[in-house]
This record gives structure tokens, sequence and C-alpha cells, in this order.
């Protein structure tokens, strides 16, 4: 089991560090241009000064017997080369753990996003972009809503609640070698768990995340792009106390590019470490979880 993991992770790893491109189309779990769980400092393509065509996209996870299934449904739109605005309505279907009512409801995601500076600024070969931007989830009826108001019979019926990420990062393709790559690291400040699948966190608190990928041609005029991205959870989660910790989530994706021309359609299959024993007698069964996601750019 262990010796399979390694190689799925290689394998993903290896598919999405190709070209600028194929990074900077894709949009990520939450709707935003990035890798499958982290935004990159690019945004969604568009022509100056005007707007671009949307993109959208569709995720899935399954997420164990505890959590259950998710599916993000997100469209995006870039500006003037810089910007990008984009809304994510998050599904779920409930798990069959005597836990699953925890995590029974869907959330709205917005978010937005602008590159401050841009890559290879001033004619230079080093200088990375760099973005910041923030996302906001509401109607959020998990976990810690569910313990505080839930009634015994009806978890619909807790009070939802909001939580959000404001984040800044830096991303740089690499094309001076044979292979080339991407690197991603950024800080966000948030009062969200495991992106709010886990509802909120008792406080706000900065957070670490980042990518690294390389890209590698593949059949038929295609892109492959195999990367492995981290990102840093608040310990806690809001409505369990300190008895329950939440680790850093991790990602492993391949990235496929049928078309390298105008590349408007990607394809995304995943496998994330999200949550497993959060407290003794308590497991989430979220590690090793797989997905997929289709994004395409009209």
């Amino acid at each position: 089991m262990n010796t399979r993991k390694l190689w799925i992770a290689f394998s993903l790893f290896v598919i999405t560090v190709f070209s600028q491109v194929a990074f900077a189309q894709g949009l990520n779990w939450e709707g935003q241009t990035g890798a499958l769980i982290t935004p990159f400092a690019y945004t969604a393509s568009s022509p100056a000064r005007k707007f671009g065509k949307p993109e959208v996209s569709f995720h899935y996870l399954n997420s164990g017997d505890v959590i259950g299934n998710d599916y993000q449904f997100s469209i995006t739109e870039g500006f003037a080369k810089r910007f990008e605005v984009g809304y994510t309505a998050a599904f779920s279907s409930a798990g069959n753990s005597p836990l699953s009512y925890l995590f029974s409801n869907g959330f709205n995601e917005f978010h937005g996003k602008v590159t401050i500076v841009d890559e290879n600024a001033r004619k230079t070969k080093w200088v990375p972009a760099i973005a910041v931007g923030a996302l906001g989830r509401t109607g959020v009826q998990r976990v810690g809503q569910v313990v505080k108001y839930w009634n015994g019979a009806n978890p619909a019926a807790s009070k939802s609640t909001t939580n959000g990420d404001f984040y800044i990062v830096a991303t740089k393709t690499v094309t001076q070698f044979k292979v080339p790559f991407l690197l991603s690291v950024g800080e966000k400040v948030t009062n969200a768990s495991v992106f709010g699948v886990a509802g909120n966190s008792p406080s706000w608190r900065g957070r670490l995340f980042g990518t690294a990928a390389v890209v590698v041609k593949g059949p038929a005029k295609s892109l492959v792009v195999l990367g492995s991205e981290v990102s840093q959870q608040p310990r806690y989660v809001e409505g369990l106390g300190t008895g329950a910790t939440i680790p850093t989530s991790l990602g492993y994706f391949v990235r496929v590019v049928p078309h390298l021309e105008g590349a408007p359609l990607q394809l995304d299959l995943g496998v994330a470490q999200l949550a497993g024993k959060i407290a003794p007698g308590v497991d989430l069964q979220a590690r090793a979880r797989v997905g997929m996601g289709i994004s395409y750019h009209f």
C-alpha cells in the first residue's frame, strides 16, 4: 500500500510543471486559478483592459465514510490580465458514519484576486508573480454550528455562519532548464477549518501553503502536469475544543491538457490527505482520498 501511494504521488508530481499556460488556466478546488487545493499568483485569462471569457469547473472528492462526497461547481472571470473574481457552490452527500451529520450541508464561496507584481517584471527572468486575494464562505453549517445548534433530529436546523481567507502568494514558472518547473508559496490568514469542510476554527490564524510541479509533453500534443502541494490548517475546530487537532493538508495531482494550442480544457486527478485520527477514538477517515476535476475556458 505504501509503495502504491508513493507511485501515485510521484506520477501526480510529474504532470504539473510543464508550462505557465497550463498552470494559469486551471481552477483549483475553490475556483481560484491554481493547483488542486492552493491558489497561484496567476489570474484567469483576459485581454488588457477588458473582461475575458469565463472559466467553469467541476471538482469531486470522495472524502470517505465520515465526511461523505464533496462536489464543487465554479465559475471564474478574469479582467485586464490582472484581476479575477469567481463563485463556487459547494455541495455534499452524507457519509454513513454516526459523525456524518456534522458534514452534511453545502455552502457558498466567493473569491477575488489581483496580481500586484507581474512575473519577470522589468525584463527580469527571476521575479515571481505576486498576488493578493480573499475568499469568503457563507451559509456554512458544519461541525461547530451543528454541535451548538443541533436539535437532535435535524442537522439542517443549525444556524449558518461565515468564514474566510486573506492571502498573499508568489508563483514562478522556471523555463531555463530542460524540464520546466513551477514553485509557488504563500501565506493566508483564515478562520476556516480544512477549507470550510470542517466549518470554522476558534480564531483567525496565519497559515502557510505552497506548490511544486513539473510539466512534460504527453501524447497527441497534450501536456501532463505533475504536482505536490501543502496547506497548513488551523490546529483546532470550533465546537470540538482542544481535544481534537487538524493536521496539515497535502495534495498530489496530475493535470492533463488534451490539446496545447488554446488549452481550453484541463483534466485533474488527485489524492488529498485531509484528516485522519483527530482525537482518541475519532477518525475522520479522510486520508489518501481520491478526487477529480475538469476546467473549461470558453
